[in-house]
């Protein structure tokens, strides 16, 4: 079950990017960002809200927001600082870069979680898992020599390092989920609820340094139906995500690897709605992806 829950965040995923996307197009970075994380942050309230008035009720249907020590809010505020960084670099790279080459650079996310769950949760990866493995870093590589193509020099374009250090984070927020998830034994709504609310405290801070006190950043800034969609969809991924986390039995480094199959809704789908170059080439290293993926999972 924790498989089909990880294919499930994965498509809500690649949905994410879509509209994540439309939303950071000619726009202001900063305040997309909290928009779609206030977005995601409204839609879990009503469920705190109602774990204080109505527990009992919360509790039934499965949505109960439970209460927490300081030191566990502590290690959740960790988490918002992790994922506020790896997503203020992320969406500045996706404002500059194409989609079809920023998702691909994204799914390296599961090498980085590979290597950590065999040294941390010293998960055992099978023969072959390495060769998907591998076969997912020589497809990564071969989209970048595609993205020079593009005009986009892989070793002196700041964005590409933008993108790759936000997916070294984003990887380590993995690992560090199955801490929160499994040891912590946090539910995935009150995870949810705490993050979003830490981040948005950090967000806030960020944007009365870079973005509230100048008026011609302000005047920039344009509200889009994709916004709110983006923190939605977003939350509903993660929510199937940590759900699968739950499941003892459940592999990061495969779980990590199955949510990356998202870039078949990005590469594919995105590159026709924004009309972006080499679509057709860049269906060869998305292959060797999938197969890398497919050989992860199915190993």
């Amino acid at each position: 079950m924790w498989m089909y829950l990880g294919l499930l965040a994965a498509l809500f995923l690649g949905l994410h990017n879509l509209c994540k996307k439309h939303a950071v197009q000619g726009n202001e970075v900063f305040p997309v960002l909290l928009g779609t994380i206030s977005a995601g942050f409204l839609l879990i309230l009503p469920f705190y809200l109602g774990s204080l008035w109505n527990p009992e009720y919360m509790q039934k249907i499965g949505f109960y927001i439970t209460s927490i020590s300081w030191s566990t809010h502590g290690f959740i505020f960790i988490k918002s600082m992790i994922m506020a960084a790896s997503w203020v670099l992320a969406y500045q790279a996706l404002k500059h870069l194409p989609i079809t080459i920023v998702t691909p650079i994204r799914s390296a996310g599961p090498f980085f979680t590979f290597i950590g769950a065999i040294f941390i949760y010293q998960e055992k990866p099978n023969f072959l898992q390495w060769i998907g493995f591998f076969l997912i870093i020589l497809s990564v590589l071969l989209y970048s020599k595609i993205g020079k193509k593009e005009g986009i020099n892989f070793k002196r374009n700041k964005w590409i390092f933008a993108i790759i250090a936000a997916t070294f984070l984003g990887a380590s927020s993995g690992l560090y989920d199955k801490f929160l998830i499994q040891t912590l034994t946090l539910n995935p709504q009150t995870l949810q609820f705490w993050f979003c609310f830490y981040t948005i405290l950090i967000l806030l801070i960020i944007l009365s340094i870079t973005w509230f006190p100048y008026a011609d950043k302000r005047k920039a800034f344009k509200f889009r139906w994709s916004i709110p969609a983006v923190g939605i969809l977003l939350q509903t991924a993660d929510y199937f995500y940590f759900k699968a986390l739950q499941d003892p039995d459940a592999l990061i480094m495969l779980l990590s690897a199955i949510k990356r199959s998202q870039i078949i809704i990005a590469v594919v789908v995105g590159g026709l709605l924004f009309k972006e170059k080499n679509k057709r080439k860049k269906l060869v290293p998305l292959f060797g992806i999938l197969l890398g993926v497919f050989l992860i999972l199915y190993s």
